[in-house]
């Protein structure tokens, strides 16, 4: 097992780092007393039972700790002081227990051996218990919080890894032939029609579109504003091909206009919807983008009345819907458990998807950013 997994695998580095710590702990407790003279007999037997009676211990420390994670700062201080404390009140009761039995009239003779005899030594030994108590639940905290930074850093890494290949996706679409044919055939058949006006008008809607999507940095987040304006750049080209086939509708409430998105999100979406939903219908079809904030809750949803899909759980039909499935991941690992991602039926036919993110905007007032 490489240093890396051993790394992702937290059960296996807490037991690593567990038995190697009061292993330690053991060593370093036994040079000690052999400072203070000749150890009495068997006192190796004895240092591995105390050590393991420890390592039960902050066992059960781990789990209240694990409970409490969540709670206010304070409290976590109180219960961590508090619990060591406890903890090293039962360790140093066992190790006064266990010393006398197994030891005898030789802890009689013996006491500046060991400081586990007689009530004065042993309140004094409670609070050098209480302190290894301590020491260990602070390196718990301490390595905990590392991991913690540590996947940070590579979620924020595998994002932007995500975000790139959602841009390169988005240029390749843009350089796609078929899409460039398309836009310049409506193009030339206008000047054919001598429509110059609207020929001029087209070149100009491709230019800013293409444009905006090579100036946009995927890892920058954008208001659903600008979102939709971008939408609307590559609208606006598939409206002159399609004409009255395509119809549009935006419903984009004021208070969801300044919350903040991952910048070209919701395009692979509305692609989506065209090459189902309208260009394969002789009628054309609808497609509808509405966003609208509900308790500190953004939900975003493109809409179509196209054929459907044969939906199951929510989900797309397996190898179905690459674009759809790149932007799930992308939420996922942006948001974590914050956001939803469900696929589900436009009645009385078609297509909806609907993302539901956390309110963040540029700006904090009354709202999380």
């Amino acid at each position: 097992m490489d240093n890396q997994s051993i790394f992702q695998n937290k059960r296996y580095l807490f037991w690593t780092l567990q038995l190697a710590g009061w292993s330690g702990w053991g060593v370093s407790f036994y040079l000690g007393v052999m400072v203070w003279g000749e150890p009495p007999e068997n006192y190796s037997f004895y240092l591995p039972i105390i050590s393991l009676i420890g390592m039960m211990l902050t066992l059960g420390l781990r789990t209240l700790y694990q409970y409490m994670w969540n709670s206010h700062a304070v409290r976590r201080i109180f219960a961590i002081l508090a619990a060591s404390y406890l903890a090293g009140l039962a360790w140093m009761a066992c190790r006064t227990v266990i010393f006398q039995s197994v030891f005898g009239e030789a802890a009689e003779k013996s006491k500046h051996l060991d400081k586990d005899w007689g009530m004065l030594s042993y309140f004094g030994g409670a609070m050098s218990a209480f302190w290894v108590m301590l020491v260990w639940s602070g390196l718990y905290f301490g390595i905990k919080y590392y991991m913690l930074l540590q996947e940070e850093k590579q979620r924020g890494l595998k994002v932007a890894a995500m975000a790139h290949q959602s841009q390169l996706r988005m240029l390749q679409y843009q350089l796609n032939p078929h899409f460039l044919f398309n836009t310049l055939n409506a193009i030339s058949t206008l000047i054919l029609d001598k429509d110059n006006d609207l020929a001029n008008s087209m070149v100009t809607r491709l230019s800013r579109f293409l444009r905006y999507t090579l100036d946009s940095d995927p890892m920058e987040k954008v208001t659903v504003t600008e979102e939709v304006e971008a939408i609307k750049l590559y609208l606006d080209i598939e409206k002159v091909r399609f004409d009255e086939r395509l119809r549009l509708h935006f419903d984009i409430s004021p208070e969801a206009e300044t919350a903040l998105v991952p910048s070209l999100l919701l395009q692979p979406l509305v692609e989506n919807a065209i090459k189902y939903a309208v260009s394969q219908s002789r009628n054309g079809g609808s497609i509808g983008i509405s966003a609208k904030v509900s308790d500190k809750q953004l939900l975003l949803e493109v809409a179509d009345d196209g054929p459907g899909l044969d939906l199951k759980y929510g989900r797309l039909p397996k190898g179905g819907g690459v674009g759809v499935s790149n932007c799930r991941e992308r939420l996922k690992e942006l948001y974590g458990d914050e956001q939803s991602f469900r696929l589900g039926t436009t009645d009385p036919h078609g297509l909806t998807i609907s993302i539901l993110l956390p309110v963040t905007r540029v700006t904090t007032q009354n709202e999380h950013a």
